[in-house]
């Protein structure tokens, strides 16, 4: 473990340097993990580990795409890809990548599969933090460990195959074994973590429900709708409007963020830009701060969790959901956007 300085606050990380891919593999050598799920999260991380070496099989509905999409990816029916019961009985770490929803519905079928001795691995903590609404209370006699990527699957994976990583959370709910934070380091480096930073199950489902609704999708897409819609009524064109608000967002200012800062964002802009989003960007967000506190008052007390469960279980939910989807991409704002990236790919 190392000790690093974040903005002037000491944090512990863990570096593939300090526990790097041969003490995973040796402190994981005699699991076979069993990824249960191969939907968002599934195929990334049993991908990774799979090239990294470590024994992975794969748990999931038959005659389904995502069996379909495990088939595709090189998993073996009745050698790495089995049903989701088998894989749960075979498995010593049961990796439980199902969705929320598909983690509350099949929680009875995984219960029974955990033998003493074996460890269940979360890769998001809202299933153990809200048992009172999902009902997913672990034995006692197995370690509950969690790594959670901080991207999708798909980045993980992409990241991954270029030589790079995406910066994970892990913890540790219950050592049974005495060897539960070993197991979810050496997990956090398998999947094909950047680096890892420690948290709780708590912690990490209140930042991450919170990030989801607020900064990362809920607010961005919110804002962007808001900005598109005031230079339109404005007089603007769609395609003035949309590259404004999202092409030089996308394409050209987050991708220099991430390169080395907002500062350096800053530096890289005329001064008129620098001057302007300096003295603007206080206002913005003092008038988002009641929004975000909010917003985690309402994760923090079980609310957000208890609206997902209610409408993700709702029979008709993934038509309401194709509808809602539907209206996004059909709205002038992304329909213009779809030219524009269309525009963009034909000057490669």
């Amino acid at each position: 473990m190392a000790t690093i300085n974040f903005g002037g606050v000491d944090e512990t990380v863990v570096t593939r340097e300090e526990f790097p891919l041969a003490k995973a593999l040796e402190v994981l050598k005699d699991e076979v993990i069993a990824v249960i799920g191969y939907g968002v999260q599934g195929p990334g991380q049993a991908l990774n580990m799979k090239d990294n070496g470590f024994n992975v099989i794969v748990g999931q509905r038959k005659d389904s795409p995502s069996w379909d999409k495990a088939l595709e990816d090189g998993w073996v029916e009745g050698k790495t890809l089995f049903s989701i019961e088998e894989a749960a009985e075979r498995g010593t770490i049961i990796a439980n990548l199902l969705s929320d929803a598909g983690q509350i519905a099949l929680w009875p079928t995984i219960k029974e599969r955990l033998k003493p001795g074996k460890t269940l691995y979360f890769s998001h903590g809202f299933g153990i933090t809200f048992k009172e609404q999902t009902s997913i209370v672990p034995p006692k006699d197995v370690d509950v460990i969690l790594v959670a990527p901080k991207g999708s699957g798909t980045s993980l994976r992409r990241l991954f195959v270029s030589g790079g990583g995406l910066n994970s959370s892990f913890a540790v709910f219950q050592d049974a074994s005495g060897k539960a934070y070993e197991k979810a380091v050496a997990m956090g480096i398998g999947v094909g973590s950047g680096y890892l930073f420690e948290t709780d199950f708590k912690k990490e489902v209140y930042s991450d429900l919170t990030g989801e609704r607020g900064v990362l999708m809920g607010a961005l897409a919110g804002i962007i709708e808001a900005q598109y819609q005031v230079l339109r009524e404005r007089g603007h064109s769609p395609s003035e409007a949309f590259n404004e608000t999202v092409e030089e967002l996308t394409q050209s200012l987050v991708p220099l963020v991430g390169e080395n800062g907002m500062d350096w964002m800053y530096a890289n802009c005329s001064v008129t830009a620098q001057r302007g989003a300096l003295d603007w960007k206080g206002k913005f967000r003092e008038a988002t701060l009641p929004v975000l506190n909010d917003l985690y008052d309402s994760v923090e007390s079980g609310k957000e969790a208890e609206r997902t469960i209610q409408r993700g279980s709702t029979p008709g939910y993934r038509k309401e959901l194709e509808a809602e989807l539907k209206e996004l991409r059909e709205s002038e704002l992304w329909q213009t956007g779809a030219t524009v990236r269309k525009l963009r790919s034909r000057s490669k």
